[in-house]
């Protein structure tokens, strides 16, 4: 089960100003009595206590969040960064009365060709230019994506946001076997880069665990931002020069034509019906549409009215399936090409697919798609709440470990490959071009009851997260249970293969029973979730 703690305790755990929190990998928190509560942000136990220490000084789930983001992607430096190409949220604010979604997805260049990664005789991306290197990576857009939150819905200063991580980049702090890990994994590109070396290398060596890091340059860059309060001089002043040299000198495409160009923006939420619940998330180019289409069919089926067990479980993964199907042929940026969105949230289209799967079902067979998996990862999720009922979801990403693999030389800055995230056939809806954003697997998202927000859930961990989000989704909406209870629920992944991954907790029954169906089934590893909740009007917080 997962831990308690009560307010007090809270309190006195962050009495540092920016110290850090040790917490279990599952964390739910409850205040003793509804309304006494000054919040929780979770996704990060690293980090948790900046949130918290900031909730407890008066500031708001906005300030809280970003400031823990930002210092968690400092933290955890192979999963996102100062230079990140993508930043996703829903958000609840004004007392939770009035819902939104922040779109800050990296755009692809001026210059970005749609044939620019087309794959070989062998299938695959000459060099791998689409993830390492610096036709990998496209404007960033994680840092305008954190400053647009605090300066629409924060109490407090974007340049109050920065110092706990500017702190953090100046005195050092000591790097976790995680990181450590991933910089061994990503040496092979990042020993062969001045950027990447001078910051992960020093001495010739990469960083141990345990080892001090330290990054002074990159504190610099956001002491000029706090200074500026503002991501002016990133986007349109000396760093953006500063950037957009380094692309010209490495062989890359951003300008500083594209990066002035670059805005976030807040965009109107996908949502679905489920009762007296409603999921928002963000639309495209995130994963959330995705998410919602396996929701729609499982409605389209009764799914909830099903007793447990095999046959349920079989009709859950074909709808998976199909989701996903869909998501890998037919969906891109849609400013720039035709994507059937209404369709594939429409009941008529959900009802069609229903109605496949439980023939299928019924048959004891599989249905047929011609997909391939990918390993995509290197992300963090966080959500919070506040005492005034304020709700936010934020994820934020490199893309893969360290991203691109490239850091911009004097500014400490390593850069996310979002176009990566493209389909490097010139002919797939979701390919490279100029001004493109590309699809990804962010899924932040917001419950609400009765037009109140009562949950927020994000998650980190690639071409996993629309899954377990879907999971969450299912036991906490479709089958109403606890917050602990959606959190601690087996999970299971696919893409829309004949691949199954599921946690261990899942009983081994089922697992044994759909290998005769024709599915090829593994034990394996889910995204990992983190949530907060109004619960009988106590606000509670959950990780796994």
């Amino acid at each position: 089960m997962s831990t308690h703690i009560n307010r007090r305790t809270m309190l006195r755990r962050t009495a540092g100003a920016f110290a850090f929190g040790v917490f279990a990998p599952r964390i739910a928190s409850s205040a003793p009595r509804p309304g006494s509560s000054i919040g929780y942000v979770a996704g990060e136990p690293l980090v948790e206590d900046i949130g918290a220490k900031i909730l407890a000084d008066g500031g708001n789930a906005f300030d809280a969040l970003v400031a823990t983001a930002l210092a968690g992607a400092i933290r955890q430096p192979h999963q996102t960064g100062v230079g990140g190409f993508a930043a996703h949220a829903m958000i609840a604010h004004d007392g939770g009365r009035r819902i939104t979604s922040l779109d800050a997805n990296t755009t692809a260049p001026a210059a970005m060709r749609d044939d620019i990664f087309k794959p070989g005789a062998d299938g695959k991306v000459p060099g791998r230019k689409n993830e390492f290197g610096w036709l990998a990576t496209g404007v960033p857009g994680l840092i305008a994506g954190l400053h647009l939150v605090v300066q629409k819905f924060g109490s407090r200063p974007f340049s109050a946001a920065l110092q706990p991580s500017i702190k953090l980049l100046r005195d050092g702090f000591p790097i976790a076997a995680n990181a450590a890990t991933a910089i061994k994994g990503a040496a092979a590109q990042m020993e062969n880069d001045p950027g990447s070396r001078k910051i992960y290398f020093p001495d010739g060596k990469p960083l141990a665990a345990g080892a001090t890091y330290r990054n002074p340059e990159l504190a610099e860059l956001l002491e000029t931002l706090a200074q500026a309060n503002s991501v002016e001089p990133f986007y349109r002043g000396d760093i953006a020069q500063r950037i957009a040299e380094a692309f010209q000198k490495n062989g890359g495409l951003v300008t500083t034509k594209d990066l002035a160009a670059h805005r976030p923006r807040l965009v109107e939420p996908l949502a679905l019906k489920w009762g007296d619940r409603t999921i928002h998330t963000v639309p495209l180019t995130c994963g959330g549409l995705t998410t919602l289409q396996m929701l729609a069919i499982l409605k389209a089926m009764g799914w909830e009215k099903m007793p447990a067990g095999l046959t349920r479980t079989h009709a859950q993964l074909e709808a998976m399936r199909l989701a996903w199907r869909d998501r890998l042929t037919l969906l891109g940026d849609p400013e720039f090409v035709k994507v059937p969105q209404a369709k594939l949230l429409s009941e008529d289209y959900a009802r069609e697919c229903a109605e496949k799967i439980q023939a299928t079902v019924k048959a004891g067979k599989i249905l047929t798609h011609a997909i391939s998996p990918q390993d995509h990862g290197g992300t963090l999720s966080f959500s919070a709440v506040d005492k005034s009922g304020n709700f936010i979801a934020l994820t934020l990403t490199h893309g893969n470990g360290f991203g691109a693999r490239v850091a911009v030389p004097g500014l400490g800055l390593t850069l996310g490959h979002g176009m990566s995230r493209f389909d490097p056939h010139p002919a797939h809806p979701n390919a490279p071009g100029p001004g493109k954003k590309p699809l990804h697997n962010m899924v932040p998202a917001l419950i609400t009851r009765g037009g109140r927000p009562v949950i927020a859930v994000g998650g980190r961990g690639g071409r996993k997260i629309p899954n377990s989000i879907f999971e969450f989704l299912t036991q906490s909406v479709v089958l109403g249970k606890s917050l602990d209870a959606a959190m601690d629920a087996p999970r299971v992944h696919t893409e829309g293969n004949a691949t199954l991954e599921f946690q261990k907790e899942w009983p081994v029954g089922e697992t044994e029973a759909l290998k005769e169906f024709g599915y090829a089934v593994k034990t394996g590893t889910a995204a990992t979730l983190s949530a907060v909740a109004i619960e009988d009007g106590v606000m509670r917080a959950a990780m796994r």
